[in-house]
């Protein structure tokens, strides 16, 4: 058995839920920040038999796709600003970073 943590945009969040409630996989679905841009993001806890495991990556990677977004700087707090850009940049966003983990043990009540 493994644990799939999959960490996705808030964007994909409800595209990649309804794709695997019909790919039978259960998941829970945990809001979650960003610690690059400070945005809001969604991890999805999944467990799943080994040999679903590329099935479920499979359904991640058709559901989160990156895209480019225009993002305004967070200007420095107390530190360095000689690297601080003042106007909105473009960068990429999006798509899944995907842990599998082993399960040593799974019990349900």
């Amino acid at each position: 058995m493994k644990l799939i943590l999959a960490i996705v945009q808030d964007q994909d969040s409800n595209k990649l839920s309804q794709a695997l409630t019909n790919h039978n996989f259960r998941s829970t679905k945990l809001a979650s920040t960003g610690g690059f841009l400070k945005a809001g993001n969604t991890t999805f806890v999944i467990g799943t038999e080994d040999i679903r495991v590329n099935k479920a990556l499979q359904v991640i990677k058709e559901n989160c796709q990156s895209r480019e977004q225009m993002v305004a700087p967070v200007s420095p707090m107390g530190g360095n600003a000689d690297s601080y850009i003042p106007y909105p940049v473009e960068v990429e966003v999006g798509g899944a970073t995907v842990f599998v983990l082993p399960v040593d043990q799974f019990i349900q009540f």
